[in-house]
């Protein structure tokens, strides 16, 4: 389905939202027995490629065969740029392992996004926990899956994405 055929609702199923993971995909496999989850990343763009780019990079980045489970969601559902919170509940649906969720965005208003849909969660049927990580969206994003990849705990997958603020680059 398009993202423009979608219908305008409060709620898409997971599996036909327009960011589901396809059969076959490393998002959509699981080689982890129940209960040995990792915390999921989700990463929130205006732009579905650059959300997709750095959720590639992020995951290449993290050197392994089973990475932690990522989601990327970017543009509206009218297929422009910008932020959807349907979009971006789904995505934290589909990465969640039972150890929590991880949510960064790139630009302000889809800091406003993030945030209004967080702090209605249980209201979006968000899984619990999911907390928004206040880190540069690149950077972030690549310590944040590496650090899920190891195993760490939702604390330190946002504390590692955090970290990347006080890193200078020269």
């Amino acid at each position: 389905m398009d993202r423009r055929d979608a219908p305008q609702a409060d709620v898409i199923p997971i599996s036909t939202a327009p960011s589901a993971p396809q059969a076959g995909t490393q998002a959509a496999r699981s080689t982890r027995p129940a209960g040995h989850g990792r915390v999921g990343v989700v990463l929130v763009s205006h732009s579905a490629e650059l959300a997709a780019a750095t959720g590639a990079l992020a995951v290449a980045l993290a050197h392994s065969e089973d990475p932690a489970p990522v989601a990327t969601t970017g543009g509206s559902l009218g297929d422009g740029p910008g932020t959807s919170a349907v979009l971006i509940a789904a995505a934290a649906r589909r990465v969640d392992q039972g150890h929590g969720v991880a949510v960064l965005s790139d630009l302000g208003s889809a800091v406003t996004t993030v945030r209004t849909l967080l702090a209605e969660a249980e209201e979006h049927g968000l899984p619990f926990p999911v907390r928004f990580a206040n880190a540069p969206f690149v950077e972030g994003a690549v310590a944040a899956v590496a650090t899920a990849t190891a195993g760490g705990d939702l604390a330190a997958v946002l504390d590692a994405a955090e970290e990347m603020y006080r890193q200078h680059k020269i």
